[in-house]
């Protein structure tokens, strides 16, 4: 495919990311940003957003580092050329020194406004070029993520949970402990609960073992909430949680992770 530049044209853009919340946030906040910017496709992973581009011939594609099928910098590669490249990672440490001398930007996730108005400045100006091969950039990505070139494990940081009748978007840093309630998981905060449909068993999969240790089959607790840990008149470990009066059973087969109790 040859190289296109289409300044006078509408801008076009692909969103590619595995994650649903993330995606509609890249894109609203690309609405705001830039309101001449059409999107024209939203990809799932790697090889949706190669077809996409290949088919649709976007201006410009944002895409997740890591995603499944094909990540970001094999997509990257297999589009070389034929649109601008604007990667999105949580992994600051290896992105900012890699992309800062390059002819392709990145956004962090989760993506902020201001950051985000930027890479549409830089973008404009982009677009009265012809797009990068991106082959040096790509060969530095490649070498910070290791011989694979596959990108770190992301885990998940947002959680899109109901709250009465609207939903919310709560940062995992906020939340004290998962806990299955019936047909529901819910999501408690210190100042609020809510409730999502993905189970405990789906959220181990999902969050960064080092931030949340299974304590039960139906609870999940944030390391750094957790006060104290005691033992009731049965002997069972019970978790006190900070800003929260709530006290979590810790069971049989969890009881290692308080090895001192």
């Amino acid at each position: 495919m040859s190289p296109r530049i289409r300044p006078s044209a509408a801008p076009t853009a692909v969103v590619a990311d595995d994650e649903r919340l993330m995606r509609d946030q890249i894109v609203g906040r690309l609405k705001e940003a830039w309101p001449e910017l059409l999107i024209v496709g939203e990809a799932g992973n790697g090889r949706e957003a190669v077809a996409m581009v290949q088919s649709m011939e976007p201006d410009i594609v944002f895409l997740d580092i890591s995603m499944p099928e094909m990540d970001g910098i094999q997509a990257a590669r297999a589009l070389a050329g034929q649109a601008h490249v604007v990667f999105v990672t949580a992994h600051d440490e290896y992105a900012i020194r890699a992309f800062e001398h390059g002819a392709v930007d990145y956004v962090l996730k989760p993506a902020e406004p201001a950051r985000l108005a930027l890479t549409c400045q830089r973008l404009r100006e982009r677009l009265e070029q012809v797009p990068d091969t991106m082959d040096d950039l790509l060969a530095q990505l490649s070498q910070r993520l290791g011989s694979s070139g596959l990108a770190p494990r992301e885990y998940m940081r947002w959680v899109q949970a109901s709250v009465g009748a609207t939903l919310r978007m709560i940062p995992t840093s906020d939340i004290l402990f998962f806990r299955a309630e019936d047909k529901y998981t819910r999501v408690q905060t210190q100042r609020f609960e809510a409730l999502i449909r993905k189970p405990i068993k789906e959220l181990i999969d999902e969050l960064d073992p080092d931030e949340f240790w299974q304590i039960h089959r139906a609870i999940l607790v944030r390391v750094d909430a957790v006060e104290q840990v005691s033992r009731d008149f049965r002997g069972r470990q019970i978790v006190h949680v900070k800003g929260s009066g709530e006290k979590l059973e810790v069971s049989r087969s969890f009881g290692h992770r308080f090895k001192q109790m």
